[in-house]
């Protein structure tokens, strides 16, 4: 069952919140968390799910675009459902963004591989409703590699540094220059929204009072 937070009723959850950040960051657990406490329905991305992954973090080079199409289509299938916003705007907490989706085909694929996911890409028409909130959650390649260590998946055993390196700069570009929806940046090196309630609930509060399109959040130092 979630944790109670004693101030979710005096600020209106954002309807559609998205949960972004590279491999290991802790995106999912974040939004099962806050999908719990806003009452929201959530929507995963299929990494469980998708028969080349493992292939692809073992082997790399050729798995890398089977993979990357089985999430770009399965990612476009359940964004369309959603619908296109309007009176139908939906509410959902998602641990993925489908703008970012185009990240990881420029660091796997090769330049005709690329080519071809952009003009599937561009076949798919997707037209999904920009989230309400992005929240981007940070943190570096050695941090990354202990958690994905812990957690024991063993295809991410695979994961080496020097993809997760190429996997924060390319997200550290793309959010630069993002601006489609509000933007909370959050130094996730620094917090633990798993174990540490003080945290979560920091967290939650900056969501739900978060003003102007791009914030940064650090946990305090006296919740540390």
């Amino acid at each position: 069952m979630a944790t109670p937070i004693a101030h979710i009723d005096e600020a209106q959850p954002p309807r559609f919140v998205a949960v972004e950040g590279p491999i290991g960051v802790g995106k999912t657990t974040l939004a099962r968390r806050l999908s719990e406490t806003f009452r929201h329905p959530i929507l995963i991305e299929p990494a469980a799910e998708n028969p080349f992954l493992d292939r692809f973090y073992r082997e790399g080079g050729r798995h890398a675009l089977p993979t990357q199409l089985y999430f770009l289509l399965h990612r476009a299938r359940q964004l369309a459902e959603l619908g296109d916003g309007g009176l139908f705007h939906p509410v959902v907490v998602a641990d993925f963004l489908i703008q970012k989706d185009r990240l990881f085909a420029e660091i796997t694929l090769d330049a005709n591989e690329l080519h071809l996911y952009d003009q599937i890409y561009r076949t798919l028409a997707i037209s999904a409703p920009n989230p309400d909130l992005v929240v981007y959650l940070q943190a570096p390649a050695d941090v990354l590699i202990e958690r994905i260590r812990r957690r024991g998946i063993a295809s991410e055993q695979h994961i080496t540094p020097s993809y997760l390196e190429a996997l924060i700069d390319a997200y550290t570009r793309f959010f630069h220059f993002y601006d489609d929806a509000p933007l909370l940046i959050v130094n996730a090196a620094e917090i633990d929204f798993v174990n540490n309630d003080a945290h979560y609930e920091q967290l939650v509060s900056r969501i739900l009072h978060m003003s102007g399109m791009r914030q940064y959040f650090n946990p305090h130092p006296t919740m540390i």
